[in-house]
């Protein structure tokens, strides 16, 4: 009887630790990902009521840089916009089997800290979660953070009430700070190159040709 009750207070205290260090800090994480400072019902202190409530549902994955030049992840949206005080439901859906993430900053810091919500999956999945925006016309950077996933594509913007500014590089909506260039510096070398590319392309066919010849 000992025996078991020993193994039961064990076991409750390791739950315990385990719900606990699964759920702190604003932060709820599991096998799959985690969401960091969801707020469904705390509202900025310049808004009296939730204006309305809105959901979007959004994929990131490979596929849909596919429509941008030289681009490797993506959102499959680059920007919304949404009225003051909105409180926003957030579907995020990672296709890829790599880690992307949902995240947004310059929100009110003392309802999220460091005025970021995010939501991240190590893998392909879904999670959810809320946040509700101040009064303020205001743009908001929503990007992945994980290391030049921004810089290859995934990067939109959140406007409310039609926001402050349009950030730039947001893929298909703003031009790029730096563009992209493919220009080729022609000197010697790169001629040589590309005329002996040629020789060989009209090579080859001709050499397989006569090949295919003398083998009938």
């Amino acid at each position: 009887m000992k025996k078991i009750t020993f193994i039961g207070i064990l076991f409750f205290t390791f739950s315990s630790f385990s719900l606990s260090a699964m759920n702190h800090s604003g932060m709820i994480m599991d096998a799959k990902g985690m969401v960091m400072n969801s707020n469904p019902d705390k509202l900025p202190k310049d808004c009296k009521k939730i204006s309305e409530d809105v959901h979007f549902t959004v994929h990131a994955g490979h596929k849909y840089a596919k429509k941008f030049n030289g681009k490797m992840y993506a959102f499959d949206q680059q920007q919304w916009d949404v009225k003051p005080c909105s409180r926003i439901k957030i579907t995020f859906i990672n296709d890829d089997n790599i880690r992307h993430q949902f995240m947004i900053h310059g929100l009110p810091g003392y309802l999220y800290p460091k005025g970021m919500f995010h939501i991240e999956l190590y893998g392909k999945g879904k999670k959810e979660g809320f946040f509700i925006v101040p009064s303020q016309p205001k743009t908001y950077l929503v990007h992945c953070e994980v290391p030049q996933h921004m810089e290859k594509g995934m990067k939109a913007q959140l406007k409310v009430a039609g926001g402050d500014q349009d950030l730039p590089s947001i893929p298909g909506v703003t031009e790029p700070v730096t563009p992209d260039s493919y220009e080729v510096s022609w000197n010697q070398a790169s001629w040589a190159i590309a005329i002996l590319s040629v020789l060989v392309g009209f090579a080859v066919p001709f050499f397989l040709m006569v090949k295919y010849k003398k083998s009938k």
